[in-house]
């Protein structure tokens, strides 16, 4: 019996999906469900690509191809490309899983029950009818968590098109990268899934205003307001400096996925402009970001570009960061050095230990530019990916003219 069930659901994960297909019988909607009961909601799609099992996560746009997918016995098991993240789900039936969605962190790994089905795979169902108001366009958004009293900025995209909108919200340490979902009457409802974000926005409107929560993760909760404003900027909270005194000049050595000990003082680098990345392969924005630097270095390095990623992980463990930022090698094609420090992200003087010339970092990404001489001229803290628009095409247009005028020294 358990070899028919996994034959037909074989045969069923199998057909090629496109996300534009009208009828949605291969189209999985998932849920990752919370302690509150809140469902984190997604779409998959599944495939079979050279005869193997592969699926894609479907969020706006974007498609996030995971060829990492094991169908064994009454088991299927979903490694997501990059990140320490991944699903372990029963077959329930020829169209029906149910598991749960494991993703490591600093201490304990985060575990929560994961659903996934073909029978209406709609991401979210108008509840409440059509939509009666369209939301499109830019809000300034406030934040309030309800364990604290701070407020934090940020700002809303949306493009609505009938009931279905998409979009991004950026915070000044980041953006929440793809969302998707629907008005209905006068409600909203955003989500996304990347394998870290594990987002759900619910929200009420009243003419130009928003009044809903963001559920993210296991447990977190905020409050949010939005009102509509073409003219919403954020505050460069997360600002990086040279310190007072200092040359400007780095001095930091560490090694790189081989353990070959890497100076940002090796002749490698000498007269060259070169971009530092700051980053982790726990961070979604940093999986962004990575994804732009690996196609701008491979198309520039002959112009005297040069490029080093400073990794911060969740441990010290070098053969654990190793194996997660391998995801990030393989994944983004990055020809450049990936040095892991030798310092873990939650360590409260991590910038002491291995940039000891900045002031602290307080987000990730965060890029910093040298001069041909070695000299800090330019730290951009944060990435606002292509989720995010305009924003996305400034920045890329700013980096790429910032480049430009270093070459040109």
């Amino acid at each position: 019996m358990k070899k028919s069930l996994l034959l037909i659901f074989i045969l069923s994960f199998s057909i090629a999906l496109s996300a534009q297909e009208t009828t949605h019988s291969r189209l999985w909607h998932a849920s990752i469900h919370r302690p509150d009961g809140k469902q984190i909601v997604f779409n998959i799609a599944s495939t079979e690509e050279d005869g193997t099992p592969v699926v894609y996560i479907l969020n706006a746009e974007e498609r996030m191809r995971v060829p990492n997918v094991v169908i064994t016995q009454d088991s299927v098991f979903i490694t997501m490309p990059v990140f320490e993240s991944g699903f372990k789900a029963k077959i329930i039936s020829a169209d029906s899983i149910n598991g749960v969605w494991i993703r490591a962190s600093v201490g304990k790994n985060i575990v929560l029950p994961f659903t996934a089905t073909t029978n209406n795979p709609t991401r979210f169902t108008a509840i409440n009818g059509d939509a009666k108001q369209n939301i499109s366009g830019k809000w300034a958004m406030a934040f309030s968590a309800q364990t604290q009293q701070k407020i934090s900025p940020a700002i809303g995209e949306f493009v609505q098109k009938d009931n279905r909108i998409t979009g991004s919200v950026l915070t000044p340490t980041g953006d929440d990268r793809y969302l998707e979902g629907i008005v209905s009457g006068d409600s909203a409802w955003l989500s996304g899934f990347d394998g870290i974000h594990a987002l759900l926005y619910e929200a009420k409107i009243n003419g130009g205003k928003l009044n809903g929560k963001l559920y993210s993760g296991a447990t977190s909760v905020e409050d949010f307001t939005a009102v509509k404003n073409d003219t919403a900027t954020l505050p460069n909270s997360a600002a990086m400096f040279v310190k007072s005194g200092e040359s400007g000049h780095l001095n930091f050595s560490f090694k790189n996925l081989d353990g070959k000990q890497i100076s940002i003082n090796d002749p490698q680098f000498k007269n060259k402009v070169v971009v530092i990345d700051i980053m982790g392969s726990w961070c979604p924005n940093c999986m962004d970001e990575t994804a732009f630097l690996s196609d701008f270095y491979n198309k520039n390095k002959q112009r005297g570009v040069a490029m080093i990623g400073l990794c911060y992980e969740l441990t010290t463990d070098f053969t654990r960061s190793r194996n997660s930022i391998m995801k990030f090698k393989d994944r983004f094609n990055v020809q450049y050095p990936l040095l892991i420090t030798d310092v873990s992200v939650a360590d409260p003087m991590r910038t002491e230990k291995t940039l000891p010339q900045l002031t602290p970092i307080k987000m990730f990404p965060t890029t910093i530019i040298l001069d041909k001489t070695g000299k800090v001229r330019k730290i951009d803290t944060g990435f606002e990916g292509p989720a995010t628009g305009e924003y996305y095409t400034r920045y890329v247009k700013e980096f790429n003219d910032y480049i430009d005028k270093l070459l040109k020294e």
